[in-house]
């Protein structure tokens, strides 16, 4: 018999998560304070729960995906999900959050009867939607074995990484790494700019070449090389700005923590976080060529936004 699973967190990536698990043939009961969250989860066949307590009531599996991590220790424990839950309910948290609160929120579910395992994904709004994510799962041998078809009705791979805390860190050096890459392939456009290389030149080259990247092959931050890129769609995420600038939040927090030498992380972390406060809160994250553009000199700014108009 298909589990029934309750989704708490039914917002840009939650909604099409439910959606995808609808359409592989389960009994969704989802939660959300968002009434238009709630109301376009209910029109992708999710059953709508007055609150996240009894989504769960009579589920086998409560699947969160919330902003930060003092959301889903704070529904754990404070708001009496895990009491509410059956017995050997599994817990799947979704939410990028910090390797120490998914330890914590991991330690609290076991204590009280349950399995759990940290899921934390990449793919952005556009693969919750195919159903194309892939999953870094923290957590043991049984509670993976458990989630990785309900996984793989909502994505494309799992990988399970290790224990409890697991799934997060591996979550936070992959967005780190994306960071970085953004960042650089960015400055180097705007280089080739400055020394009048087109774009098309630059991405025909460095595509196929040592440069080549993510950041560069599918999210290339200028408009042109890469028809599907937010650079072709005013940068309309994607990826947003802010959800780049809370992950490499994140990562710096545990760079310190660990005593990582991690220059280019923690810079990266300082420049999403500007970018994301100032004119790419509601932007992709690619549109920091923008505000790299904008820091190098008037001229440059002024050329490229009489070839947009």
């Amino acid at each position: 018999m298909s589990p029934v699973i309750a989704f708490v967190g039914l917002g840009h990536m939650g909604g099409p998560m439910a959606a995808n698990l609808v359409k592989a043939g389960h009994r969704v009961v989802g939660h959300d304070l968002v009434p238009d969250a709630v109301d376009a989860a209910v029109a992708a066949g999710v059953e709508a729960a007055p609150s996240a307590v009894a989504a769960a009531a009579d589920a086998d599996v409560v699947v969160t995906m919330l902003p930060a991590g003092r959301h889903v220790l704070a529904l754990y424990q404070d708001e009496g999900l895990l009491a509410a839950a059956r017995p050997g309910t599994l817990f799947v948290d979704c939410s990028t959050i910090d390797v120490a609160d998914a330890r914590a929120a991991h330690e609290a579910a076991v204590a009280a009867g349950h399995l759990a395992v940290d899921a934390p994904v990449s793919g952005g709004v556009m693969g919750a939607e195919a159903g194309t994510l892939t999953f870094m799962v923290g957590g043991d041998e049984a509670a993976f074995a458990r989630a990785e078809p309900l996984l793989a009705a909502m994505g494309k791979k799992a990988v399970h990484c290790g224990a409890a805390g697991a799934g997060q860190a591996a979550k936070i050096c992959n967005n780190m790494i994306l960071g970085v890459s953004m960042i650089a392939v960015s400055e180097a456009f705007v280089l080739g700019e400055s020394l009048g290389l087109s774009h098309q030149a630059l991405y025909d080259v460095a595509s196929t070449a040592s440069g080549q990247c993510w950041a560069l092959s599918v999210n290339c931050p200028v408009p042109g090389p890469v028809p599907g890129s937010p650079a072709n769609r005013d940068y309309l995420p994607g990826f947003a700005a802010p959800l780049m600038a809370k992950d490499l939040g994140l990562a710096a927090n545990a760079v310190r923590a660990g005593g990582v030498d991690a220059e280019l992380g923690l810079r990266a972390a300082e420049l999403y976080a500007a970018f994301a406060e100032g004119g790419g809160a509601a932007e992709d994250f690619s549109g920091i060529v923008r505000a790299i553009r904008e820091r190098s000199g008037p001229q440059l700014a002024d050329d490229q936004r009489n070839q947009r108009s």
